[in-house]
C-alpha cells in the first residue's frame, strides 16, 4: 500500500486507456480523488469509462469531461441529468440487484475502484462508512483500489471491513461530508402519506425509496411500534424513527434488532447517528436486494414512487417530458420481495398531476420500468388502487378513481385504447 496526497497522486500510473473506473455514490463519493482524476484525465493517454451512481452534492462532473471519458450511469439524479441531456451519459436500464455481477464479472466489470473510507478502529479495521452496496464485491475483483481515508467519515458496522492489504493507494483527508437534503413534503405529499400510513401496521418492516413522498410517509409513522427497516438507502427520516422509539426492529423475522441498509443518504444527524452504532448494519446489494432475503421478511412494505402509471398498472419511473430523471433502480426488486412476503405490501405512490398534466395516463410517455404484472397498490392524494389480482377492466376503474378529478373524463374516453 502506497500513501500519497491528492497533489502527488498520478492517476496515469493506475488508470489505463480502456479501463472502467467506479466510485461510491452520493456522500460516499471520494470527492478529492474524483476531482484529481478529472483534472488529470488527459494524462491517461486514451479514452476510459466511468460508471456513475447518484452524484454527490458539490461534485465536479460536467459534459466537458466527456472529451476523453465515456460515462455510463443508472440514474438521472443531479449532475447526471445534465450529462444525459447533453448526450454524454449512456443510461444503464438494469435492476439494482444485477449490479454486483455486472460490475465485477459482467459487461461493466470495473478495473479501478475509488473509495472513501473511515479511519481504522482499534483493531486496524477500516470501515466503508456510508456505503456498502455494490462496492463490496468490486473490492475483490478490481485490479486497483485507491482509498480516501477521510477523518470525518463515520465508522459504521457492516458485512465487510478493510485492512491495509485491501488498498493499493491511500490518500488521507479531513473534510466534512456533503449533506443530502430531501425536499420538504407539501400538501399533496402529506395527503398521499396519510393514505399510505394507514396501511402500515405495528411490527411491519419497511423499505423506502428516494424522494419527498417516501420521506413524508416515514414522517407519519412516529406513533407506530416496533417497525423494522431493510432498505437500499436510509436517511434522516429513518434516524428520527429510531430516535423516537418507533423503529426498533424488534419484530423482524430476519436481522432482528438491526436496521439493514446499503447506503446512507442524509445530513449531519444521520452521519452522527450511524457512527459506531451497532443497531445499523450496512450490507452489500447481493443481500439488501436479494429476492429470497426479502421474501423471508414478514410484513415487508416496499415504498416507492414513479413518474407516471398507466391505467393497467404499468409504471414509468425513469423519464419525464423526454428527459431522463429517475432510474429502474431497486423498485422491482423490492416490489417483488414485498409481493412474496407474508403480509407484505408492494406500494408505489405518486401525485396525481404534474402541473396541468395527469400522471395517471392511458399510455406511458416513457419506458415501462415496472410491468403491470408486478403492480401492487398505487396511491395518489385521491386514494388507493389495489391492483393485485385484478383484471384490466377493474384496474382501469380503480386507477381512474385515484386520478385528479378534472382528468377523469378524458381517461374514461381514452380507456378503450388499453381495453378495447
Amino acid at each position: 500500500m502506497l500513501e500519497h496526497t491528492t497533489a502527488d497522486l498520478d492517476f496515469a500510473a493506475w488508470v489505463r486507456p480502456g479501463d472502467r473506473v467506479l466510485w461510491g455514490q452520493a456522500a460516499a463519493e471520494p470527492l478529492p480523488l474524483v476531482a484529481a482524476l478529472l483534472e488529470q484525465r488527459h494524462r491517461i493517454g486514451g479514452r476510459f469509462q466511468v460508471f456513475l451512481g447518484i452524484p454527490a452534492a458539490g461534485g465536479k462532473l460536467a459534459a466537458e469531461h466527456a472529451d476523453c471519458i465515456d460515462f455510463v450511469g443508472y440514474c438521472g439524479s443531479g449532475t447526471n441529468r445534465a450529462l444525459a441531456a447533453a448526450g454524454k451519459l449512456d443510461i444503464l436500464p438494469c435492476h439494482y440487484s444485477q449490479f454486483p455481477d455486472l460490475l465485477t464479472t459482467g459487461s461493466l466489470a470495473s478495473d479501478v475502484l475509488l473509495l472513501q473510507v473511515a479511519p481504522p478502529d482499534e483493531q486496524g479495521r477500516y470501515s466503508l462508512g456510508l456505503a456498502h452496496e455494490y462496492l463490496v464485491p468490486i473490492i475483490d475483483s478490481a485490479r486497483t483500489v485507491i482509498a480516501e481515508v477521510n477523518r470525518q467519515a463515520p465508522w459504521t458496522h457492516g458485512e465487510r471491513f478493510l485492512t491495509d492489504e485491501d488498498f493499493d493507494v491511500v490518500v488521507h483527508t479531513d473534510r466534512p461530508l456533503p449533506e443530502i437534503a430531501h425536499p420538504a413534503p407539501g400538501s399533496v405529499e402529506r395527503a398521499i402519506a396519510a393514505h399510505v400510513s394507514g396501511l402500515i401496521e405495528d411490527g411491519a418492516t419497511l423499505q423506502a425509496g428516494l424522494g419527498a413522498i417516501p420521506e413524508a410517509i416515514l414522517e407519519r409513522l412516529g406513533d407506530r411500534r416496533d417497525l423494522g427497516m431493510h432498505s437500499g438507502a436510509i436517511g434522516d427520516a429513518v434516524v428520527r424513527l429510531m430516535t423516537c422509539g418507533a423503529l426498533t426492529n424488534a419484530r423482524k423475522t430476519r436481522d432482528r434488532g438491526i436496521t439493514v441498509a446499503g447506503l446512507a443518504l442524509g445530513g449531519r444527524v444521520t452521519h452522527e447517528f450511524i457512527h459506531r452504532n451497532p443497531a445499523i448494519q450496512f450490507r452489500s446489494t447481493r443481500y439488501t436486494h436479494d429476492a429470497d432475503v426479502l421474501a423471508s421478511i414478514d410484513r415487508f412494505v416496499a415504498l416507492n414512487s414513479a413518474v407516471e402509471v398507466d391505467l393497467t398498472g404499468q409504471i414509468n419511473a425513469e423519464q419525464a417530458a423526454g428527459s431522463y430523471v429517475g432510474a429502474v433502480g431497486g423498485a422491482i426488486d423490492f416490489l417483488r420481495g414485498a409481493a412474496r412476503s407474508r403480509g407484505g405490501l408492494p406500494i408505489v405512490a405518486l401525485p396525481s398531476t404534474a402541473g396541468r398534466h395527469s400522471r395517471i395516463v392511458s399510455r406511458l410517455s416513457g419506458p415501462v420500468s415496472t410491468s403491470r404484472a408486478d403492480a401492487g397498490l398505487i396511491v395518489t392524494e385521491h386514494g388507493i388502487a389495489d391492483l393485485r389480482g385484478q383484471p384490466i377492466s377493474e384496474r382501469i376503474r380503480r386507477m381512474i378513481a385515484i386520478a385528479e378529478p378534472r382528468h377523469r373524463d378524458t381517461l374514461e374516453r381514452t380507456a378503450k385504447e388499453v381495453n378495447p
